[in-house]
C-alpha cells in the first residue's frame, strides 16, 4: 500500500513539473551577460614554464631531477634481506617452464603442445657464472677477484649493494646490479658471496664463506 502511495506522489510531481514547463514564459535577459572564457590548459602550462624559466626555478628543478636520477644510478638501493654468508649453503634452481599455449614453428607445426614441460638447458648451455657480492664489503670484492681469476668460464659480477658504476670505472670491466632483487629472488639467494653455475640440467647456487 505504501508503494502505491509513493508511486502516486511521484506521478503527481512529474505532471506538475510538466505543467510549469508548458506555461513558462520567456522573461528576457536580466542584467548584463558575459561570454564564458576558459584559458587553454596548454597555454597555462606554457605560461607557468616561462615564468619558472625566467626566475631560474626551472633550471633548479631540472638540476634536482638530474641529481636524483644520477644518485639512483650511482648508488642504487641495497637489496633487502641479503646478508654476508655465515653458513655455506648449496641449493638448485630448475629453469624448466610449462608452456601455457601451443608453441609452433614458422610453418605452423606444433613443437610443444600446451602443458609441455621444457628445460632451456636441454638446448643451450650456460657458458658463464654469475657471482653475487656486496660491494660495500672490501673482503667480498677481493674474494670475487680470486674467484674470477681461477674460473674456467667468464664471471659476471652482480652487486646486491654498493656502487656499480664506480667499481666499473676502477676495475675497467662490466659490473651489474640486481635491480629490484629480481635475480636473488629467482635463485633464492639470501647470503653473499654466492655463485650461480650450470650443473647438469639445473643451476647450482653456492652461498660461499670467504
Amino acid at each position: 500500500m505504501r508503494n502505491h502511495s509513493c508511486l502516486a506522489a511521484l506521478c503527481a510531481l512529474v505532471i506538475a513539473t510538466q505543467v510549469v514547463l508548458v506555461h513558462a514564459e520567456d522573461l528576457g535577459v536580466i542584467g548584463k551577460t558575459y561570454d564564458i572564457a576558459e584559458r587553454d590548459l596548454i597555454e597555462v602550462i606554457k605560461d607557468k614554464l616561462r615564468h619558472m624559466e625566467k626566475t631560474g626555478e626551472l633550471a633548479k628543478k631540472q638540476a634536482e631531477y638530474k641529481n636524483r636520477v644520477m644518485s639512483g644510478i650511482e648508488h642504487p638501493r641495497p637489496i633487502p634481506g641479503i646478508q654476508a654468508t655465515e653458513t655455506a649453503n648449496t641449493h638448485y634452481y630448475d629453469p624448466s617452464i610449462v608452456t601455457d599455449k601451443d608453441i609452433a614453428d614458422a610453418t605452423g607445426k606444433i613443437l610443444y603442445p600446451r602443458g609441455t614441460r621444457v628445460n632451456p638447458l636441454d638446448y643451450i648451455g650456460w657458458n658463464k657464472y654469475l657471482l653475487f657480492v656486496d660491494a660495500r664489503d672490501a673482503r667480498q670484492l677481493e674474494f670475487s677477484k680470486r674467484i674470477s681469476a681461477a674460473s674456467d668460464k667468464p664471471v659476471k659480477l652482480v652487486l646486491v649493494a654498493g656502487a656499480p658504476l664506480d667499481l666499473m670505472r676502477k676495475w675497467k670491466m662490466p659490473v651489474y646490479f640486481d635491480q629490484g632483487g629480481k635475480l636473488t629472488r629467482r635463485f633464492a639467494i639470501t647470503q653473499v658471496p654466492a655463485i650461480v653455475r650450470q650443473e647438469g640440467k639445473r643451476l647450482r647456487i653456492d652461498e660461499l664463506r670467504y
